[in-house]
């Protein structure tokens, strides 16, 4: 648990602001009061806001609320939705049906909710014909355009043209 809870004689306040195991404010009482009042319900006097001033407490059943807070903590955590940076590599002389195949696995990164970064990496000689490069790097992008786009424009770093593409 994150957050820790002073319950019943923990609290060491003169008086506090109650809200009765209804809900309903019952107003500013003394703590042995209150105390005595979540003892004749059988629950627990619950100290919820410990900065205002006089501090709330509640009167409600502590494992219980322990409980429903563990739950709406994993719910939240169930409804996050992450994104993945996949990496997908290509050569400047690719084939047709290559590219193809490439083509249609970011395809389905993208749908799956993830970006993708493309990548072309040219070794040796292949640095003399960027051009050729950047043209195929161009029909990657054309390829995919119609379910992606490219987020920074395609740029030579080093040995390699890098783009990231994201969902249109």
């Amino acid at each position: 648990m994150d957050k820790k809870f002073k319950i019943n004689e923990e609290i060491k306040v003169s008086e506090v602001r109650l809200i009765g195991s209804d809900g309903q404010p019952v107003g500013i009482v003394p703590t042995h009061l209150a105390l005595n009042m979540a003892a004749s319900e059988n629950l627990d006097l619950v100290l919820i806001t410990e900065t205002s001033t006089p501090p709330v407490c509640k009167i409600l059943n502590y494992s219980k609320y322990k409980y429903s807070l563990q739950k709406k903590k994993a719910d939240a955590k169930k409804k996050q939705k992450t994104t993945e940076l996949k990496e997908i590599q290509f050569r400047p002389f690719i084939g047709e049906n290559d590219l193809n195949i490439k083509c249609r696995a970011i395809q389905k990164f993208i749908a799956d909710g993830n970006k993708v970064k493309v990548v072309m990496r040219f070794r040796g000689r292949e640095m003399n014909r960027l051009e050729t490069g950047f043209e195929t790097f161009n029909k990657i992008l054309s390829l995919c355009d119609e379910f992606a786009k490219a987020e920074p424009k395609p740029k030579l770093e080093g040995s390699m043209i890098i783009t990231i593409l994201s969902k249109k």
